[in-house]
């Protein structure tokens, strides 16, 4: 009884609301209402992972194995403040929701099991002590839990790189040449990979870090991310 006092009390004085419609929650709903749930922008490549607009966009980048986002990003849309929630304002919850949600899909679409880790595309430390937490991770661990798969952030990034925001894809593509390595006490050889990121736009990013794994030894790496964006 004393329980469900203080937690009454506690969501009197602290609400849990969603952070898209700003409805309160209820005790099932972890951290967006069932109804923004169900209005996401899915973008449903899972279901063509291996031919689909985001592998035909990595070509040439690397060797493409699976490409999938979760949603769509649009500009003004949920997909957009999604992320600049996750991103500026200090919402790691929302990555994590994001990642259990799509956990969920991906499993009940037979993913249970194809992966043996799940890898995160690393902030550099100094990005990361100021904003407080890798967004990418916290949807690596929202995976984790809905396809009980491992989720380690074993590459670290050995450089300060610029925002991609406003570059080019070439742009992008030299910004993140070089940047990313193994940790020194890791081993990959042999895995199937899963790197997940917030989004993807020209893939730069994320085909830069599979790079290294598959040089690593990697069997097969296979990218997701939040959203799917525009170049």
């Amino acid at each position: 009884m004393r329980l469900f006092f203080w937690k009454d009390f506690l969501d009197l004085i602290f609400p849990r609301n969603c952070p898209l419609c700003g409805k309160s929650l209820f005790d099932f709903e972890p951290c967006l209402c069932t109804i923004c749930q169900g209005t996401l922008p899915r973008a449903n490549f899972h279901l063509r992972a291996f031919d689909n607009e985001l592998t035909a966009k990595l070509q040439g980048l690397m060797p493409v194995n699976r490409a999938m986002a979760f949603i769509r990003f649009t500009k003004k849309g949920k997909s957009q403040k999604l992320l600049h929630l996750l991103k500026y304002r200090n919402k790691p919850e929302i990555g994590e929701e994001m990642g259990r949600l799509y956990g969920i899909t991906l499993a009940q679409n037979g993913y249970e099991g194809e992966w043996d880790i799940i890898i995160p595309v690393p902030l550099h430390p100094l990005k990361q002590k100021r904003r407080g937490y890798n967004q990418s991770e916290r949807f690596a661990y929202g995976l984790s839990q809905s396809l009980k798969i491992p989720a380690k952030e074993l590459l670290e990034r050995k450089k300060f790189t610029e925002t991609q925001t406003k570059k080019s894809r070439l742009q992008r593509l030299e910004n993140v040449d070089e940047v990313f390595d193994l940790k020194e006490t890791e081993n990959v050889s042999g895995l199937r990979i899963l790197v997940v990121d917030d989004v993807i736009t020209t893939g730069a990013t994320l085909c830069a870090c599979a790079n290294v794994l598959l040089a690593y030894g990697a069997k097969h790496v296979d990218l997701a991310t939040i959203a799917a964006g525009g170049q």
